[in-house]
C-alpha cells in the first residue's frame, strides 16, 4: 500500500476507496475528515486497486471496461457525475496509467486511439 493513489478514487462530491483500506484503523475516518467529501469503500471490476482502474473528475469517471451495475451505480450515487467504461493506450484498461485529467483538461497516452478518445471526451465533456 505504498502507492495510496491506486487505492482511492475522489472529486469533489465523494469518494470511493479500496476495501484494502479498511484493514487500517481509523483511516476512511481520516481521509473524509481531511477531504471533506461523502466516502464508500468498494471495489471496480472486482479489483481493489480502485484508483488504479478508473480515473474521476468533476465532469465524469471513467473505469475499467468489466464495471458490474451495481459498481456503476455506486460511483454515480457517490461521486455524483455520470460514469462509463473504457481503455486507454490502444486497449489497456488500467485507466489511470494513461490518463491525467482534471475539470480543465485531458492528457492521454500516445497510444490512445481515435474510439478511446471519443469515449474519454463524451466522459469527461
Amino acid at each position: 500500500m505504498t502507492a495510496f493513489g491506486n487505492l482511492v478514487l475522489v472529486n469533489d462530491n465523494g469518494g470511493l476507496v479500496s476495501d484494502l483500506l479498511l484493514k487500517e484503523k481509523g483511516i476512511l475516518y481520516k481521509i473524509k475528515e481531511i477531504l471533506d467529501i461523502e466516502l464508500v469503500s468498494g471495489l471496480i471490476a472486482g479489483y481493489p486497486f480502485v484508483g488504479s482502474v478508473a480515473v474521476a473528475t468533476n465532469r465524469g469517471v471513467l473505469t475499467h471496461p468489466f464495471l458490474q451495475d451495481a459498481e456503476r451505480q455506486l460511483l454515480s450515487d457517490v461521486l455524483k457525475v455520470k460514469v462509463d467504461v473504457g481503455t486507454i493506450n490502444g486497449g489497456c484498461p488500467l485507466v489511470a496509467s494513461g490518463i491525467l485529467a482534471n475539470d480543465y483538461g485531458i492528457v492521454v497516452g500516445d497510444l490512445t486511439n481515435g474510439p478511446e478518445t471519443m469515449i474519454i471526451s463524451n466522459v469527461f465533456e
